[in-house]
């Protein structure tokens, strides 16, 4: 059994970690760590690492500027980036020039709702493919739900508009929509869906959308080896499920998976790596407890669970999520970057033997982190709420 963490310090709790509230939460973060081969049995470490600041600053510069929300972005083949807005506008940034992108999806724009990721196809250069994740009404039911699209970007507009999958039913609730977008490297699509505020109902049964992770073909269809294909009344398209609300998600080249954050209740955040068929727990079992304090669960783990790879308590309201494969910072290659909404930093993670041995606050104090990527000129670009996109420069270039 995992032990239940205790938080040391004085916490002044001004909001939730609801992804729509700013915090001044002050506290010493620790976190817990699993090995990665998602053992139950395996002990937690004893002692954990306390997040510091770096011994010397990255400094950073603008490379897109001027946004409200900056939910997602990709990097086009010559090295333009694709933005998305979170108020349902698209926007290509090159060479310092906004370009808006039209033929964007009608969005539900509801609490967290909205316009959120885009990633290309793998083969884009030949295809023109873009992936879109969003909030929408389509449907019987009032209000909304998440849905993934396509569609191929020509001359600054999006056309041969396609909707992969839309969750059902609509709901209108504020919360939990997810979603990022992942491709592995055989031919399929990953996104996410929170459980849209129905933590009783939808995250463990696989015959409801909602708190999952799901996987399709590149063109929509359903893969023959999902996991729930051929079972009763079940979504076929889940991969995983047990899911509060994933706001990161990148395919490991090294390890073959699609590793995932996700935002907990009020403590509970987690990394997991995902494996076909598996349940993660929600809300069974759960670091965290309720926003006025009360209990969820005493269930930490579980023999039928998987254990995640990192948790926080606190929460930090983690989005967007991404491994360090780049030269340019050797010191933190083959380590992990979450983007804290509530906090506000970028989070380095390094890891070692599955375990984190160290954590660190980078680009502290610019605003709410909603997205981090490295590019394929192998800088690492974060999008940062009231900001922009910004460029984090190595540390042997402002020496």
């Amino acid at each position: 059994m995992k032990r239940i963490l205790l938080l040391i310090g004085i916490v002044f709790i001004f909001s939730a970690c609801g992804e729509n509230e700013k915090s001044e939460e002050k506290a010493e973060i620790e976190v817990k760590t699993e090995k990665t081969n998602q053992d139950s049995e395996n002990p937690v470490p004893e002692k954990q690492p306390e997040i510091v600041s770096p011994e010397r600053e990255y400094q950073h510069e603008v490379v897109a500027g001027d946004m409200s929300i900056p939910w997602g972005f990709d990097f086009l083949p010559d090295g333009s980036i694709l933005i998305t807005e979170k108020g349902g506008d698209i926007f290509h940034y090159k060479n310092g020039v906004k370009t808006a992108i039209s033929g964007a999806p009608e969005i539900y724009n509801q609490g967290q709702g909205g316009l959120l990721d885009i990633a290309l196809h793998p083969d884009y250069e030949n295809n023109n493919w873009v992936y879109i994740t969003y909030s929408s009404t389509k449907g019987e039911a009032e209000g909304g739900n998440t849905a993934l699209m396509r569609a191929k970007l020509e001359n600054n507009q999006l056309t041969n508009s396609e909707v992969l999958y839309k969750a059902e039913p609509n709901s209108t609730r504020g919360q939990h929509f997810g979603s990022r977008i992942a491709f592995d490297d055989k031919g399929h699509v990953f996104f996410s869906i929170g459980d849209r505020g129905n933590r009783d109902v939808n995250p463990q049964d696989i015959t409801r959308d909602g708190g999952k992770i799901y996987r399709l073909n590149l063109d929509g269809s359903i893969p023959s080896d999902n996991p729930f294909v051929g079972v009763e009344n079940a979504k076929e398209a889940i991969y995983s499920y047990g899911h509060r609300n994933p706001q990161g998600m990148f395919f490991n080249q090294e390890t073959g998976e699609i590793w995932v954050n996700e935002h907990g209740p009020k403590g509970g955040d987690e990394i997991n790596v995902i494996k076909p068929g598996k349940n993660y727990g929600w809300p069974v079992v759960t670091y965290g407890e309720n926003y006025d304090g009360t209990t969820i669960t005493e269930d930490r783990t579980g023999p039928k669970f998987q254990n995640p790879l990192t948790y926080w308590v606190p929460s930090i309201a983690p989005s967007g999520f991404e491994k360090v494969t780049s030269d340019k910072y050797p010191e933190l290659k083959g380590n992990l970057l979450v983007g804290s909404l509530k906090f506000q930093y970028l989070e380095h993670l390094a890891l070692e033997n599955g375990d984190v041995t160290k954590r660190e606050k980078l680009l502290e104090g610019m605003g709410r982190l909603r997205d981090v990527q490295q590019g394929p000129d192998g800088f690492i670009y974060a999008a940062i709420e009231g900001t922009g996109i910004v460029r984090v420069l190595p540390i042997e270039e402002t020496e």
